[in-house]
Protein backbone atom coordinates (compact mmCIF):
# COMPACT_ATOMS: atom_id res chain seq x y z
CA UNK A 1 0.00 0.00 0.00
CA UNK A 2 1.31 3.34 -0.74
CA UNK A 3 -0.54 6.62 -1.22
CA UNK A 4 -1.22 6.10 -5.21
CA UNK A 5 -2.10 2.19 -4.79
CA UNK A 6 -4.25 0.35 -2.45
CA UNK A 7 -5.36 -3.18 -2.62
CA UNK A 8 -8.41 -5.47 -1.82
CA UNK A 9 -10.03 -8.85 -2.40
CA UNK A 10 -12.66 -8.70 -4.40
CA UNK A 11 -15.33 -6.14 -5.00
CA UNK A 12 -18.84 -6.15 -5.77
CA UNK A 13 -20.33 -2.44 -7.60
CA UNK A 14 -22.00 -1.86 -4.62
CA UNK A 15 -18.81 -1.69 -2.72
CA UNK A 16 -17.89 0.90 -5.46
CA UNK A 17 -19.64 4.09 -3.52
CA UNK A 18 -17.30 3.15 -1.02
CA UNK A 19 -14.28 2.94 -3.23
CA UNK A 20 -15.08 6.51 -4.21
CA UNK A 21 -15.71 7.59 -0.46
CA UNK A 22 -11.88 6.28 0.33
CA UNK A 23 -10.82 8.80 -2.59
CA UNK A 24 -9.85 6.60 -5.12
CA UNK A 25 -9.86 7.24 -8.72
CA UNK A 26 -8.87 4.41 -10.40
CA UNK A 27 -9.92 0.23 -10.18
CA UNK A 28 -7.83 -2.39 -11.62
CA UNK A 29 -9.47 -5.77 -11.74
CA UNK A 30 -7.09 -8.96 -11.54
CA UNK A 31 -9.44 -11.75 -11.14
CA UNK A 32 -10.26 -13.34 -14.63
CA UNK A 33 -14.43 -13.03 -14.40
CA UNK A 34 -15.89 -16.94 -13.09
CA UNK A 35 -12.27 -17.64 -11.18
CA UNK A 36 -14.89 -18.14 -8.28
CA UNK A 37 -17.94 -19.59 -9.81
CA UNK A 38 -20.94 -17.95 -10.36
CA UNK A 39 -21.86 -16.16 -7.11
CA UNK A 40 -18.25 -13.59 -8.47
CA UNK A 41 -19.76 -11.07 -10.17
CA UNK A 42 -18.38 -10.19 -13.67
CA UNK A 43 -16.06 -7.22 -14.45
CA UNK A 44 -19.07 -5.89 -16.78
CA UNK A 45 -21.14 -5.63 -13.67
CA UNK A 46 -17.93 -4.17 -11.30
CA UNK A 47 -17.22 -1.69 -14.92
CA UNK A 48 -20.49 -0.11 -15.17
CA UNK A 49 -21.16 0.73 -11.74
CA UNK A 50 -17.45 2.05 -11.38
CA UNK A 51 -18.23 4.24 -14.51
CA UNK A 52 -21.64 5.56 -12.99
CA UNK A 53 -19.26 6.56 -9.86
CA UNK A 54 -17.14 8.28 -11.92
CA UNK A 55 -13.91 5.92 -11.82
CA UNK A 56 -11.33 4.83 -14.37
CA UNK A 57 -11.84 0.62 -14.42
CA UNK A 58 -9.15 -1.73 -16.19
CA UNK A 59 -10.22 -5.16 -16.54
CA UNK A 60 -6.58 -7.28 -16.29
CA UNK A 61 -7.29 -10.73 -15.44
CA UNK A 62 -4.05 -12.45 -14.46
CA UNK A 63 -4.04 -16.10 -13.56
CA UNK A 64 -2.61 -16.40 -9.49
CA UNK A 65 0.74 -18.17 -9.78
CA UNK A 66 1.41 -17.59 -13.44
CA UNK A 67 2.24 -13.87 -13.52
CA UNK A 68 4.31 -13.58 -16.07
CA UNK A 69 6.34 -10.33 -17.58
CA UNK A 70 3.90 -9.55 -19.90
CA UNK A 71 1.41 -9.45 -17.42
CA UNK A 72 3.29 -7.10 -15.59
CA UNK A 73 4.63 -4.77 -17.99
CA UNK A 74 0.82 -4.45 -18.96
CA UNK A 75 -0.16 -3.54 -15.67
CA UNK A 76 2.78 -0.80 -15.43
CA UNK A 77 1.11 0.96 -18.57
CA UNK A 78 -2.23 1.02 -16.66
CA UNK A 79 -0.60 2.02 -13.84
CA UNK A 80 1.19 5.14 -15.34
CA UNK A 81 -1.57 6.07 -17.06
CA UNK A 82 -4.72 6.04 -14.82
CA UNK A 83 -5.64 8.43 -12.35
CA UNK A 84 -4.38 7.62 -8.90
CA UNK A 85 -5.27 6.73 -6.24
CA UNK A 86 -5.44 2.95 -8.02
CA UNK A 87 -7.97 0.15 -6.32
CA UNK A 88 -6.29 -3.39 -7.12
CA UNK A 89 -8.12 -5.79 -6.53
CA UNK A 90 -8.32 -9.92 -6.87
CA UNK A 91 -9.56 -12.83 -4.74
CA UNK A 92 -7.49 -11.63 -2.20
CA UNK A 93 -5.48 -8.91 -2.83
CA UNK A 94 -2.19 -10.60 -2.82
CA UNK A 95 -1.64 -11.53 -6.81
CA UNK A 96 -2.88 -7.68 -7.41
CA UNK A 97 0.12 -6.57 -4.64
CA UNK A 98 2.46 -9.09 -6.52
CA UNK A 99 2.00 -7.48 -9.94
CA UNK A 100 2.69 -3.97 -8.26
CA UNK A 101 5.95 -5.45 -6.16
CA UNK A 102 7.05 -6.91 -9.85
CA UNK A 103 6.55 -3.56 -11.38
CA UNK A 104 8.42 -1.84 -8.56
CA UNK A 105 10.91 -4.57 -8.64
CA UNK A 106 11.70 -4.07 -12.64
CA UNK A 107 11.27 -0.12 -12.29
CA UNK A 108 8.48 -0.07 -14.62
CA UNK A 109 6.76 2.46 -11.90
CA UNK A 110 6.56 6.27 -12.65
CA UNK A 111 5.84 7.29 -8.93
Amino acid sequence: MSENVGFAGQISPEHLTQVVEKGFKSVINNRPDMEGGSDQPTSAKIEEEARVQGLDYVYQPVVAGQITELDVRTFANHYNELPKPILMFCRTGNRSNNLYQLAKQMDLLDD
